[in-house]
């Protein structure tokens, strides 16, 4: 088992800086998952660790070891890509033992090896195939299996679903969730943009933004305490709404009134009497939202379009205020004709949450 510590790294391309003052900590046996927008620097993050990148500034270390300057073959990683870089002329089989030739590892232990990392994959009856001759998730699994073979201390994967089609998706998200529970002791680090993938693998999530960690925690941590604006609608589809207000009365429950002419909700996030009257943001995600017929805390508006999805209604609403973001509403079951119509809508005070300066009322330094 190993574990990975983070201290100021940071890294830059001459002049321009990508990342800064990335403190994390590691432990050994998680899966940590690296999401956030394009060109926030989460690849880039990955490739440091794997020894691909060069560190600018600041430490890291593997099981205790600064490896700063040691070579990637020197590390104990493995790093499984987008692309699967399978030899092509080579059979299965043959791709999973190269590394382990030019090691010159024993053919007992190679053969040893690949057929328990083939085993664990599903991949037994294709280890005489092509490449060629395999889907496009099984050449992944084929890139995993390379990788498991190495045995390594930690595990790397950058974006490795994003070549497949959504069905392939769903499938190889569940194998990699599966091969976790098969290798409990061992470090897995995951990037992804996608956050159903960070939800549903991650023990924690690290998101990038603004060339830094924006927040650490578990999948439900973030879901349900975003630190921040950012994390509370980059977290969650569709994304957190954000309501413009004003507080009008302070203390345990907190009333805000909206901006616009639509009304009043009420929070359970505490604030302090030098908070009345400050301007602020309420946020409330789509599935929180709900009908009700209380005309004087609620959310007015008139639904612009509605998506009839079945399992789930969506409702989207153009807000009176100028330049202010459709909000959405996600309504359990199928709600017909309210297209046109002007709603009142509400949620429970313990989902809505306020954000003064973009910074969450529960995290705010006093």
């Amino acid at each position: 088992m190993a574990g990975l510590k983070l201290t100021d790294v940071g890294k830059a391309y001459g002049e321009v800086e990508v990342l800064k003052h990335i403190n994390l900590d590691i432990d050994a046996g998680e899966l940590i998952v690296f999401v956030g927008p394009s060109g926030c620097g989460k690849s880039t993050l990955l490739r440091m660790i794997a020894g691909l990148e060069k560190i600018t500034s600041g430490t890291l270390e593997i099981d205790g070891r600064v490896v700063n300057d040691v070579p990637p073959a020197q590390r104990e990683i493995a790093m499984v890509f987008q692309s699967y870089a399978l030899y092509p002329h080579m059979t299965v089989y043959d791709n999973m033992t190269f590394a382990l030739k030019l090691a010159k590892m024993p053919k007992n232990e190679i053969d040893a090896a690949v057929r328990k990392a083939a085993d664990i994959l599903q991949l037994t009856p294709y280890l005489d195939r092509l490449p060629k001759a395999l889907s496009g998730g099984q050449r992944q699994r084929v890139a995993i299996g390379r990788c498991i073979v190495r045995d390594p201390k930690v595990f790397l994967f950058d974006e490795p679903l994003s070549n497949l089609d959504a069905a392939l998706r769903v499938a190889t998200r569940l194998e990699i969730a599966q091969l976790k529970e098969s290798m409990p002791d061992r470090t897995m680090i995951y990037v992804t943009h996608d956050q159903v993938e960070a939800m549903t693998l991650a023990s924690r999530i690290v998101v990038l933004a603004n060339k830094g960690i924006s927040q650490v925690g578990t999948p439900l941590e973030l879901y349900e305490t975003p630190q921040n604006e950012f994390v509370a609608q980059f977290i969650g589809s569709p994304a957190m709404n954000l309501f413009p207000g004003e507080v009008i009365g302070t203390g345990e429950h907190t009333t805000v009134r909206l901006a616009g002419n639509h009304g009043t909700i009420v929070s359970a996030y505490p604030t302090r009497p030098e908070d009345m009257g400050a301007a602020v943001n309420v946020g409330v995600r789509p599935e929180d939202l709900h009908l009700t017929d209380d005309t004087e805390n609620s959310y007015k508006a008139t639904v612009d379009v509605q998506e009839n999805l079945g399992e789930v209604t969506l409702l989207f609403f153009i807000p009176d205020s100028e330049g202010a973001d459709p909000v959405i509403a996600k309504l359990p079951g199928i709600h017909r004709g309210l297209k046109g119509e002007r709603l009142n809508l509400s949620a429970k005070p313990d989902k809505v949450h306020i954000f003064r300066d973009g910074i969450s009322l529960l995290y705010r330094q006093d």
